[in-house]
């Protein structure tokens, strides 16, 4: 009998696929439409490791199981192209980044093709090619038409090495996570996107997507609403005032000095020239700390006290100014009113520096150190009011009704959002499309007018004044505005990467067309995304900054629906052996000659240390998908990366294990192809079939494919145990298997004799007269109280009761951020989350 041929088979459906676009879609009002989307990648150098694969291939099974459920499957994919790592690049080799680019690109999409991704390939875009950022441009100039991007000077991190302005995310322990450059605080003029105009709607609309509720959380932390007071000190002796915002306005009896951000510009105002050098010291000595970094609970609280005092409104009392690092200019009012018997932050730095410590609510147990909760308010009163012996609550009304009689102060709602600082200093990018006049006023650059792309360059490097490289080009950058003869200077900034992440998932509902962002008729049929997968660590910044741009374009007409995903699914991340030597440097692990599960050696014998760390090329441990395919298959990787574990917890790779599932297709190839195969049918089989049918379509639907893919494992032990193959039922589990394995799937399909399009052919549906209660319902409780119901295979384990319940996001609501003390199973009937 013929032996399985992975790479014959792979190469011949592959070819077949892109021959006859076999997931070529277009718009169909008579289908339902299901929209899966990849966060779509950076190409980088390095290629795909398998660690990026798991996340495209559990969309791809997505995909094509929706297909066989009769829907209309939009699945395509492109390329976040722009970014510092081709820029420094080009730098280091003088390579136009364009070129890196496209090269990086080929090979990704090679990849990925080789992996039988079933994408509709018509619709690839680029982020960096001018077709679409003139539409990433173009939103631009809707921006600053509705008044949401305007230009500020604002404190930034610099890079003086890169020339650019980083984002707090781009910046670690003071360095550059691109090439480890220092990185420091500077003032520069930048463009701003105000995205605390939405603040609300972000907040707002969360609730009605399926999302993680973690993600959910770090969103509404982010943006950080929250309800307090504004309070006015009056600075001593001077008729400047200093305004605080603060959750506790209560406390305010208990405020002994007040901390200023060093970047505050009432610092240079009221510091005594006696304190001045203090001051630019410090200054000095933080200046590279990332916001992040300054804000750390467990950092060595540094400051200095400026000279200066202020009078609390409560007490009339003269209390310090200090500055700290750990008061941010973009918080609040860059102020803080410091009670540190009730502030952590507060009462380290009191307790370093040697700074009162006044006591204002009482503890109903005794404490060490600041007690933050709530309690009965004590040492809290003056001539005009008393707030002693009143809880909290009672207390924070009484003393905000006393600030606004009085003029102290007033209610406020705050948000930690901050607006987005959307400048960068770079030429690979998108150049922002204004043009600034010698009176001071700007225009945006019209439609017609768009693509503005940036100008030719053979230095890449920036100017080394703060300018990006554009602004070496004298003639593009001076012209003659042609529609209003005028003198003008082009805006040199250019955009971060994030812009061209903001919308693309809008531009693959129609991305070749020239005279329209989008087409309103395939707007309004495919948005919003059905299904977003990607990675964790995208979990605020790019949800965040793509729900705004949306909630901007539904407000001008663009799109029709307030949010553009629907369900989101971050996969856990792989990770895999590293191995270092006596000099703290990563080792090949080609190199990895002896291991006795502990201990390793290299070939020379020196020893190494060893430890699991998530895949990277500057590791060592990052396994390309190339070698896998090429000795075990696509169909083995792609049934490997799923078998793996859930598709949202972290994994360990083994490269041996791939060999199991490749041993698996193996045997699913003998069982078809041998001549046991009958037209005769069996009940027994019927049994089996049915069965697994039922059991995979709910891991399907709950996409826990680690799980349908053991049941395809047991199914075919049983079913191989028979004493013939009837035909019917090995049909049917082609179909099933398709998704996860869908090179073998056609070809077996083929050799069953079956005519039909595979991929489109509809899901096969369990007989139940076959199934005698193979489903059966849960009731899934919290603290007692019904939170859902689940349809699950009956004799189903704990384990996976537990994943799936806790995957419900009305049962996440009531477990997110409580302890689990108990967990009370009944088999078949209901699972209990006992949390405190």
């Amino acid at each position: 009998m013929q032996k399985y041929d992975h790479k014959g088979i792979e190469e011949k459906w592959q070819r077949y696929w892109e021959e006859n676009k076999t997931f070529q879609v277009n718009e169909d009002s008579t289908r339902p439409k299901w929209y899966v989307l990849d966060m779509f990648p950076y190409p980088s150098g390095a290629g795909l490791h398998v660690g990026h694969v798991e996340g495209y291939t559990a969309t791809d099974i997505v995909s094509r199981y929706f297909r066989q459920k009769g829907y209309n499957v939009l699945h395509p994919m492109g390329w976040d192209s722009f970014g510092l790592p081709a820029e420094q690049y080009a730098v280091r080799t003088g390579t136009h980044p364009g070129i890196s680019t496209k090269a990086n690109i080929d090979t990704y999409r090679r990849q990925l093709k080789s992996l039988g991704f079933s994408y509709d390939w018509s619709r690839e875009l680029a982020t960096s090619e001018p077709s679409y950022y003139k539409w990433t441009q173009w939103i631009f100039t809707k921006l600053i038409e509705k008044g949401l991007a305007y230009e500020a000077e604002v404190s930034v991190n610099y890079c003086p090495y890169l020339g650019t302005v980083l984002a707090n995310e781009e910046v670690e322990n003071g360095v550059s996570k691109e090439g480890s450059h220092p990185v420091i605080r500077k003032p520069f003029r930048q463009w701003m996107l105000k995205i605390t105009a939405y603040a609300e709607q972000l907040i707002d609309d969360l609730e009605d997507l399926d999302w993680p509720e973690h993600i959910k959380q770090s969103q509404l932390n982010w943006i950080g609403k929250s309800k307090g007071a504004s309070i006015h000190f009056p600075v001593h002796e001077k008729d400047e005032v200093i305004s605080i915002y603060t959750t506790r306005p209560e406390t305010v009896f208990g405020a002994t000095f007040l901390v200023l951000a060093p970047e505050h510009p009432l610092v240079d105002v009221l510091c005594p020239k006696s304190f001045h050098n203090a001051v630019e010291a410090y200054r000095e000595k933080i200046s590279s700390r990332s916001d992040l970094e300054r804000t750390e609970l467990n950092k060595d609280k540094t400051g200095v006290f400026i000279g200066a005092y202020v009078v609390n409104p409560a007490t009339k009392e003269k209390i310090p100014v200090w500055i700290a690092d750990y008061v941010l200019p973009s918080y609040g009012t860059g102020a803080v009113m410091a009670t540190p018997g009730h502030d952590v932050r507060d009462y380290d730095f009191a307790k370093k520096h040697d700074l009162p410590i006044k006591v204002v609510v009482l503890a109903e147990e005794a404490t060490d150190g600041a007690y933050e909760g709530d309690g009965v308010m004590t040492n809290s009163e003056n001539d005009s009011i008393s707030l002693n012996g009143l809880k909290c609550f009672d207390a924070k009304e009484k003393i905000s009704d006393w600030l606004e009689s009085t003029q102290h102060g007033a209610r406020k709602i705050h948000y930690k959002l901050r607006d987005w600082l959307f400048s960068r200093q770079r030429y690979w990018a998108e150049p922002v499309p204004v043009l600034h006049y010698e009176d001071g006023t700007i225009r945006a650059l019209d439609l017609d007018e768009l693509p503005l792309t940036p100008p030719e360059l053979s230095d890449y490097k920036p100017c080394g004044d703060g300018q990006s490289p554009l602004a070496k080009v004298r003639d593009w950058v001076e012209i003659i505005d042609p529609k209003t003869n005028k003198k003008a200077r082009r805006e040199t900034n250019t955009m971060p990467q994030w812009a061209g992440s903001c919308w693309y998932y809008l531009r693959f509902c129609d991305p070749n067309n020239n005279w329209s962002i989008c087409e309103k008729e395939k707007e309004a049929y495919w948005l919003p995304v059905d299904l977003y997968v990607g990675g964790v660590e995208h979990a605020v910044l790019h949800l965040l900054y793509a729900r705004f741009w949306h909630k901007v374009l539904y407000d001008i007409g663009v799109v029709s629906t307030k949010e553009p995903f629907m369900k989101l699914k971050n996969p856990g991340i792989i990770v895999a052996r590293s191995y270092k030597n006596s000099s703290n440097a990563y080792v090949d692990p080609e190199e990895v000659v002896q291991r006795d599960g502990k201990h390793y050696w290299t070939k020379t014998g020196e020893e190494l240390f060893s430890q699991v760390e998530k895949m990277s090329k500057s590791k060592l441990n990052g396994v390309g998908p190339d070698e896998i395919i090429d000795e075990y298959g696509a169909d083995a990787l792609r049934l490997y990366e799923m078998f793996m574990g859930p598709l949202d917890k972290e994994k360990i790779w083994n490269t041996d294990a791939v060999a199991a599932c490749r041993r698996f297709l193996s045997r699913v190839y003998d069982v078809v192809c041998s001549e046991k195969v009958s037209k005769d049918e069996s009940e027994d089989a019927k049994k089996l079939i049915n069965r697994l049918v039922a059991k995979i379509t709910l891991d399907m639907e709950h996409l826990h494919f680690n799980t349908a893919i053991a049941k395809m494992m047991e199914f075919l032990n049983d079913f191989s145990k028979l004493s013939f193959y009837p035909h019917s039922c090995l049909v049917t589990f082609v179909q099933v298997l398709m998704p996860f394995a869908p090179h073998l799937a056609e070809e077996l399909w083929q050799k069953l004799g079956c005519k039909e399009p595979l991929n489109y052919l509809a899901y096969p549906k369990a007989d139940s007269q076959y199934l005698q209660d193979t489903i059966v319902t849960f009731v899934i409780q919290v603290n007692g109280k019904l939170r859902a119901r689940l349809e699950v295979p009956r004799d189903e384990s704990q384990e996976a009761i537990v994943e799936i319940a806790q995957e419900q996001s009305n049962v996440q609501k009531f477990l997110y951020g409580k302890e689990i003390k108990k967990t009370i199973f009944v088999p078949n009937k209901l699972l209990n989350f006992v949390v405190a």
